[in-house]
């Protein structure tokens, strides 16, 4: 089976591990901050925060944003399910807002909609790597008095009008998971401009620590001395994946032009068929092409599903409305409240996508495809 996504892995980056296992340091130690100076220099802003996962890095974010019980955040139902779970876990209700058609991204329109008294984030996804209005979300949060986060686990090495995702919003999480356009094997990272927002998001990450002798309120006890001031977890990228993730930074930009290359192939080859769209970006957006969601007529998606996997190839879905969820459905969230995003949902199959595709691989799918959609 052809699967719909997988990690680049080479000897650089075995050899970048196995020189972490062989160091003095497995966790806390010169790797990460390597890796999280080489990230923060991406992303074009001063900070990075890693964390142990994509999920984790936006629970940190949400935690820096200061979200408390009572607090609403507007984001997108079509992601996968962690975006809204991370703020609902910090006591947040989450208002979600229907996403643009073209795009499968969070509608700035309809975010503005559902915005009230009580709402502190609008969190975006960047859909298959596909930026975010970032113009739109920016001056809405200006407006309001909000924090604009961007989910940008799809999306490192993406630019808007030549600005890297990650330089776009007040708070912004990457993704490391081996899928992805990087990978760590698990990982994440929050990053940000702001000097306030990344020391809470240190913090959290590291169980609330607080280490520097003047911010503590027994700072005599003792050279070994530290305190909790606030609660945090354990969210401490190691070492050994920091170096992982160094290494792979290194290749991004090849990661992003073979993902570009496949994007092309495929939209050349599917174009022409009826009742099937391709995915598309605005104009001054260069996506790197996380995922290529390709859509075709509701009422034969699981049939077309169901013949690409007996083929060989690998599709997925991407993604089950969040609000879908029983744990959403329990609390009182139905289905209908995003009609938009439960359309593209009906409709998407996520095809291959992944630099280490050969050219065979890209024609096996475009084939499988078109048997598929002819029936």
């Amino acid at each position: 089976m052809l699967p719909y996504g997988r990690q680049s892995i080479d000897d650089s980056d075995v050899d970048s591990v196995v020189r972490a296992l062989r160091s003095d340091w497995l966790t806390t130690g010169p790797e990460v901050d390597r890796f999280e100076a080489a990230v923060a220099e991406r992303a074009g802003v001063a900070h990075a925060v890693t964390a142990t996962s994509g999920t984790a890095a936006l629970h940190v974010a949400y935690a820096a944003a200061g979200i408390e019980p009572g607090d609403e955040v507007v984001t997108t139902p079509l992601t996968f399910v962690a975006t809204a779970a991370t703020a609902a876990l910090l006591g947040a209700r989450i208002v979600f807002a229907d996403v643009d058609p073209a795009t499968g991204n969070l509608d700035p329109k309809a975010a503005e909609a559902a915005v009230t008294d009580r709402t502190r984030v609008v969190a975006g996804v960047d859909y298959a790597g596909v930026p975010v209005d970032a113009p739109a979300f920016r001056d809405l949060a200006q407006r309001h008095g909000l924090l604009f986060l961007e989910d940008a686990a799809h999306s490192i090495g993406s630019t808007l009008d030549g600005a890297p995702v990650g330089s776009l919003a007040d708070l912004t999480t990457y993704s490391f998971f081996p899928t992805k356009n990087l990978t760590t094997t698990e990982g994440g990272a929050v990053v940000t401009a702001d000097d306030d927002l990344a020391a809470r998001a240190r913090a959290f990450k590291n169980h609330g620590l607080v280490r520097d002798r003047a911010q503590q309120r027994f700072p005599d006890e003792g050279p070994w001395h530290q305190e909790v001031h606030t609660f945090g977890l354990n969210y401490r990228l190691p070492d050994v994946l920091a170096a992982l993730g160094t290494s792979q930074l290194a290749r991004l930009d090849d990661f992003v032009a073979r993902r570009a290359q496949i994007k092309a192939a495929y939209d050349a080859a599917l174009s022409d068929l009826d009742g099937v769209d391709i995915p598309v970006a605005p104009a001054g957006a260069a996506p790197a092409w996380h995922l290529y969601p390709l859509r075709v007529p509701a009422q034969r998606r699981r049939e077309i599903f169901e013949s690409l996997r007996a083929q060989g190839i690998g599709v997925q879905v991407n993604y089950i409305p969040a609000y879908w969820h029983p744990v959403f459905e329990d609390l009182g969230y139905q289905r209908g409240m995003c009609p938009v995003a439960e359309d593209y949902y009906r409709r998407e199959i996520s095809l291959p996508m992944f630099p280490g595709l050969t050219d065979a691989d890209v024609e096996r799918v475009i084939e499988a495809v078109r048997k598929a959609v002819a029936g």
